[in-house]
């Protein structure tokens, strides 16, 4: 990567296609993605997984667990002072395990490990079948059965689903796509975006 080269470039709608990314620039407030929603993103809600200080800024983010530039995403937020929220948004097309990993992500949720597992995701990427999702959960001490039939259930296929519909209304087509004050942000307006947090 080179300099002032950004590791958030977004995916398009499908995919991510390698975007340029660029650093931030500083002087300037962050650009907002075109306004391409027919409806605002939705507040948080009870089922929301939500990590991070109440007092913080609140950003709600649209990833995909077999998305690189989400991965890149999700270090970048590691430590920052803000109130995150996460929602699915697997890209089938070109992620053809991001529905399994989303999928148990919430059977780990339904254990009361939802940001454990998250973080086993994003941190290896490259095993996501479904021997590995076995291994992640046993790691995590879940109940094993429970777990390989709470991921295939409706429910949580539901669960994932609605996201994704909602991030669709609210005009996600890539990802990530993040959210602040109702505002989208993806690509290098992230970038530009998180610096903002730091230097607050």
């Amino acid at each position: 990567m080179g300099a002032g080269e950004s590791d958030l470039g977004s995916a398009p709608g499908r995919e991510p296609a390698a975007t340029p990314g660029l650093g931030s620039v500083p002087g300037r407030e962050p650009a907002a993605a075109p306004g391409l929603g027919s409806a605002p993103v939705p507040d948080p809600g009870r089922d929301d997984h939500v990590r991070g200080p109440d007092a913080g800024p609140l950003l709600i983010e649209y990833a995909d667990f077999e998305c690189p530039y989400c991965a890149a995403l999700d270090a970048r937020l590691t430590g920052l002072p803000i109130r995150r929220v996460f929602r699915h948004f697997p890209v089938r097309s070109s992620h053809p395990r991001a529905w399994a990993a989303a999928g148990a992500a919430e059977a780990a949720a339904a254990q009361g490990r939802f940001w454990e597992m998250h973080d086993s995701l994003f941190g290896d990427q490259a095993h996501l079948e479904d021997p590995h999702l076995w291994r992640r959960a046993a790691a995590l001490g879940l109940d094993l059965e429970r777990f390989d039939a709470e991921r295939r259930a409706p429910a949580v296929l539901e669960r994932v689903q609605r996201d994704f519909r909602a991030g669709v209304r609210a005009g996600v087509v890539t990802t990530p796509t993040v959210f602040v004050a109702g505002r989208a942000y993806v690509g290098a307006a992230i970038v530009e975006l998180l610096a903002t947090f730091v230097a607050d």
